[in-house]
């Protein structure tokens, strides 16, 4: 192979790797998560089965892909002000997760990691934790700057934010909108600036005395 045709070759891949991400996501909105096969992807973009299992090991793995690169477009800001950067992200959040196009085919991943541990490694691995961690840098910088206490446990108090949000994604058991999400960001960020407990050890977010 010359040295001018390894860039051609490498933008052939690249070209098929989104192609194949946007049969994915299609697909996903024409039929729902559960009816979507890999055969389906690999007809609506153009390629054999083996081109996509040679990038990722199932169908959740593919969508999943498909789905960071709809949720990365949700920046995490940083004003200087945290309580109103994690206002704006979690309302990003849930305009994400109301989305037809998005939240219910989400959920359905969720569900199918309960007893799919390739897919439960992936949601964990290429959605949850690069989300995560873009929030855990900007909740980092606020500790920085004393906004929020340095012996936060960032870890939980990451679970307790975004579970809320996915708890009512999955139950639907109330209203998922922006009210829910400034709702979320006061009452956790509110918790975490208080005061903190004598007693740290079985409080990782610090609480009101």
């Amino acid at each position: 192979m010359t040295t001018a045709s390894k860039p051609l070759a490498s933008r052939r891949s690249e070209t098929s790797r989104l192609a194949i991400l946007d049969a994915a996501l299609a697909l996903c909105r024409e039929q729902g998560y559960a009816r979507v096969t890999i055969e389906a992807i690999a007809a609506r973009a153009g390629v054999g089965k083996q081109t996509i299992y040679r990038w990722w090991p199932s169908k959740g793995a593919v969508v999943l892909d498909a789905f960071e690169r709809v949720a990365a477009e949700i920046p995490v800001p940083d004003t200087g002000d945290v309580l109103a950067d994690m206002r704006t992200f979690l309302t990003g959040v849930v305009r994400l997760f109301t989305d037809d196009n998005f939240g219910p085919h989400l959920g359905a991943l969720i569900g199918e990691a309960q007893y799919d541990p390739a897919v439960r490694t992936a949601l964990l691995e290429q959605y949850l934790k690069p989300r995560r961690a873009a929030v855990a840098d900007r909740l980092r910088l606020a500790q920085q700057h004393r906004q929020l206490p340095g012996e936060l446990d960032l870890t939980a108090v990451l679970e307790v934010m975004f579970g809320a949000l996915y708890h009512r994604l999955l139950l639907r058991n109330g209203p998922l909108d922006q009210a829910y999400a400034h709702f979320v960001a006061e009452i956790v960020l509110g918790g975490c600036s208080a005061q903190p407990t004598t007693d740290r050890s079985h409080h990782p977010v610090t609480q009101r005395k």
